[in-house]
């Protein structure tokens, strides 16, 4: 829940938490097999369900206790047994303590069913990890051979690709040139600002994979354009329309995505209100939101990022990035319409106006 919008990014940002996602049998493991040992992998730590699971070759890893191997690349490796706060805290207890090598970043698979709202919340919520780890981004790795089935069929596959910042596109050698091309458009209307990388027995650059954040964790400086994307949904709206909306037999036709902008500057307490109204009545449905405000009577910029019913504190930003200072505010929803969502601010700021004369 906002607050006054007071707080700032820290000096020193937390440790980056990326998630990896993806439905049952559409590579992840695979894809995590390759990522361990890759040389760009190095101050990474891996959070998975069982070593087994990726196939760990044991001639080149070093057992640090029961639940974390060090492999030869630099990355470690940790069980998560059940438990993401504990898991979090113990390895960041063991990095303080020196216990394991230094990692500055987190790369945690889900399993195939899994919704990535609850590992955010702990992330957003829990006092052991909030303050030291922050989401990077979420990575949902898609079936080139079997994505339109599942896509059809399956809800989950349809919210990991929906609240992604980048999809991989996996066994892409298998699933045909015409068949994937296809695979592409539907991702780009379901999700228009996530980058699409394919890949062939899970080969890919983890640079591609990471730095999704507001915050560069290299430059440490917020990159508000590589992080909002507007123009991929302004780019959506006028390449593919509503075209796939009336399909009812396709899960993803009940999903939106779309940028709200505001030219005048927003009234805050409008803007809270609003946002309380939204999460309460439609927190299911807001699959992700972010976005840059102009405030009125602020000089600097303000962003804010939510999944469903969970958002981070707002951030003041040091400057504006450009000299666009509209407020841009980028939506992924499930059954909710948009006319809905603007209604109710502009209704809002239309009272706050008419209360302060």
């Amino acid at each position: 829940m906002p607050d006054d919008g007071q707080n700032s990014a820290p000096g020193d940002p937390p440790i980056q938490v990326s998630l990896l996602t993806g439905f049952l049998g559409s590579g992840k493991t695979t894809l995590l097999n390759r990522l361990v040992r890759h040389p760009g992998m190095e101050e990474s730590a891996v959070l998975i369900n069982e070593f087994g699971e990726i196939g760990l070759d044991h001639q080149l890893i070093e057992r640090i206790d029961d639940n974390t191997v060090l492999l030869n690349a630099g990355c470690l490796c940790c069980t998560v047994q059940g438990d993401l706060t504990r898991a979090l805290s113990e390895l960041f207890v063991k990095r303080m303590k020196k216990e394991v090598p230094e990692f500055h970043r987190v790369l945690i698979e889900t399993t195939g069913l899994a919704d990535p709202a609850p590992v955010i919340h702990t992330l957003v919520s829990a006092p052991l990890v909030s303050g030291r780890f922050a989401l990077d981004g979420i990575i949902a790795t898609v079936d080139a051979v079997n994505a339109e089935t599942q896509l059809d069929r399956h809800p989950e596959s349809v919210k990991q690709a929906a609240v992604a910042d980048r999809i991989v596109i996996t066994k892409s050698d298998l699933g045909g040139e015409a068949a994937i091309a296809r695979l592409e458009q539907r991702l780009a209307v379901l999700n228009p600002a996530a980058p699409r990388y394919r890949a062939v027995m899970g080969e890919i650059d983890p640079n591609m994979l990471f730095d999704a954040g507001l915050y560069n964790p290299r430059t440490k400086t917020a990159d508000v354009r590589r992080w909002l994307r507007e123009e991929a949904y302004e780019a959506a709206s006028h390449d593919h329309g509503d075209h796939h909306h009336h399909d009812v037999n396709r899960h993803d036709s009940a999903i939106s995505a779309f940028c709200m902008t505001r030219e005048e500057p927003i009234n805050w307490d409008a803007f809270v209100a609003w946002l309380r109204i939204l999460i309460g009545q439609h927190g299911e449905r807001l699959l992700r939101i972010k976005g840059i405000l102009n405030i009125a009577g602020r000089d600097k910029p303000i962003a804010i990022h939510g999944v469903q019913h969970l958002f981070h504190d707002p951030a003041e930003l040091p400057a504006w990035p450009d000299t666009d200072h509209s407020s841009r505010i980028v939506f992924i929803t499930r059954d909710l319409d948009r006319q809905i969502i603007e209604d109710k601010l502009n209704s809002l700021e239309e009272q706050a106006r008419a209360l302060n004369g």
